[in-house]
């Protein structure tokens, strides 16, 4: 099975991200925005918008960068293959089903079941490899060299950027008064994509835990290095290192990066489902944490949004 690209080779930026919407748009969600007060989260008492990102096909954001690159790349008879923290896999493989590719997904035991047992149920085939991403990364790129399939980054590849950044698209017009965005980070593809869209209309916030401080370690040296990649949230955002071709854009266009802990993500975890109902693995509520935890303090009354970008857990842990 083979498609061809359509805009790939165009930059990242606002008008290559439309064009993605507009190809990717029959197989993903525009995910709910709910708006609260600061104060029922615990917060700075500001106006909230939580973008809820952990309703989207396959749990995650990350279907949206999976779906860019199955349709906007020529796919081989081999199919694709990804390397995967979980979440990035889930979501190929369920854009690989839908579109009837095949897929190969590698994932590291620090893989949670519950992302495990959603690539088995899309029908990939999955192998389980190495104690980190990087070791599962490693792993599909042997398979690539073998095997002629499709790489799918899970956040260098620029329809990965391109299909991430369509968030930002939906924001602007879900809410278009915000002045401040916290957005997670791991490898960079989710606030390289949407710093993009916003280019500088909006203030970015990056918040990582600081057992990986992936990112922060990149700014620092300016070009992307090795970190820690550990924590509670190591499934999800922790590889070694952010991706090359999101950091230019971090360097553009996002504020600053804030660090919590993993105290501090299991926090923000129960208050969503306290205060709100809201299911969010680790790396999902890392955002809130940076505001919870005050490490981004907000100005009185400034428009403030978080994005919550996943749910892909089977419980949610109350204690603190």
């Amino acid at each position: 099975m083979s498609r061809s690209g359509t805009v790939a080779t165009l930059p990242i930026d606002p008008a290559a991200i439309e064009a993605t919407w507009a190809i990717i748009k029959p197989y993903v969600r525009v995910t709910p925005m709910i708006e609260t007060a600061g104060a029922d989260v615990g917060a700075p008492n500001v106006p909230l918008c939580l973008k809820l990102e952990q309703l989207q096909h396959s749990g995650s954001f990350k279907v949206r960068g999976a779906f860019a690159n199955l349709l906007m790349r020529s796919v081989p008879e081999a199919g694709v293959v990804a390397a995967s923290g979980g979440s990035h896999g889930v979501a190929v493989a369920y854009a690989a089903q839908r579109l009837g590719v095949r897929a190969k997904i590698f994932i590291p035991t620090v893989a949670s079941p519950a992302k495990i047992e959603r690539i088995r149920q899309y029908g990939a085939d999955l192998v389980i490899h190495g104690e980190r991403y990087a070791d599962a990364l490693a792993a599909s790129q042997e398979w690539v060299a073998s095997s002629g399939a499709l790489a799918v980054h899970a956040y260098d590849q620029i329809e990965t950027l391109l299909g991430q950044g369509t968030i930002g698209r939906e924001l602007t017009v879900q809410a278009p008064a915000i002045e401040t965005l916290l957005v997670p980070v791991g490898g960079g593809g989710l606030i390289g994509g949407i710093s993009a869209w916003y280019s500088g209309q909006v203030r970015i916030i990056g918040v990582e835990p600081d057992a990986a401080p992936t990112l922060t370690a990149a700014l620092e040296a300016g070009r992307p290095v090795d970190a820690e990649a550990g924590g509670i949230a190591a499934e999800s955002l922790a590889p070694r290192r952010v991706g090359a071709l999101m950091l230019p854009i971090a360097q553009a266009y996002v504020d600053r990066v804030v660090l919590v802990s993993d105290a501090e993500i299991r926090r923000a975890q129960a208050t969503l489902w306290e205060s709100l109902r809201v299911v969010a693995e680790p790396g999902g509520a890392a955002a809130l944490a940076g505001l919870l935890c005050r490490r981004y303090v907000p100005a009185a009354g400034e428009r403030v949004a978080v994005v919550i970008s996943g749910g892909n857990t089977t419980a949610v842990d109350l204690d603190r």
